[in-house]
C-alpha cells in the first residue's frame, strides 16, 4: 500500500493539470515555448501517474475500473463489483 502522502501527491498534481490544461493547449497551438517553461512542472500530463484509488499502487493498474489488478480481484471475489464473476470451466 502506497503512503498517504504519495497519494496526496498524485491528487495534487492531477488538480494542477486540470487547472492549467486549457493553458498548456493554447500556448502550444501558439508555440510559445518561453511561457509554456514558466508553468509549474507538475501541470505536465507526463507528471502524472494512473493509481490505484484504494491502495494507491502504481502498477497493475485497471483503467475501467481505476484500481489494481490485487483489488480489483478481492472486489470481484467478493461479488462487489456487478456483471464480473469468476470464470471456471
Amino acid at each position: 500500500m502506497a503512503k498517504e502522502s504519495i497519494k496526496a501527491r498524485e491528487v495534487k498534481r492531477r488538480k494542477l493539470f486540470e487547472k492549467y490544461e486549457p493553458i498548456r493547449r493554447k500556448l502550444k497551438e501558439e508555440n510559445n515555448w518561453e511561457a509554456l517553461q514558466k508553468l509549474p512542472r507538475n501541470s505536465s500530463i507526463t507528471r502524472l501517474r494512473n493509481r490505484c484509488k484504494i491502495t494507491g499502487r502504481p502498477r497493475g493498474y485497471m483503467r475501467f475500473f481505476g484500481v489494481s489488478r490485487i483489488v480489483f480481484r478481492e472486489l470481484a471475489s467478493n461479488g462487489l463489483i456487478p456483471g464480473i464473476k469468476k470464470a471456471s470451466w
